[in-house]
């Protein structure tokens, strides 16, 4: 499955979160396949794309930043998979 994971935090924990990224590089655990990552100039906000078949791995890296980030996770879906639900539910008209 795709999450789209955002998350934001406060400027008094800039630096923290600034030295644990440059000294882990804030990759993922096994099991989560982070296909893009992107970080908002001036802020300590941004967004990642990931894909994971369980979801402990990807709460588990949630966790892991938890006492400097907030986090959003949610599903996401490709353009393919929207169309192919939008189209289920297309009723066609005589």
């Amino acid at each position: 499955m795709l999450f789209i994971v955002r998350w934001t935090a406060l400027p008094e924990v800039e630096h923290a979160a600034r030295d644990r990224f440059l000294k882990t590089g804030g990759a993922p655990p096994e099991g989560v396949r982070m296909l893009g990552r992107w970080h908002g100039l001036g802020s300590i906000d941004g967004i990642a794309v990931c894909e994971c078949s369980e979801l402990e791995p990807l709460a588990m890296w949630v966790r892991e930043w938890g006492d400097l980030l907030s986090f959003s996770v949610m599903p996401a879906m490709t353009d393919e998979q929207l169309g192919k639900v939008l189209a289920a539910g297309v009723a066609t008209v005589p």
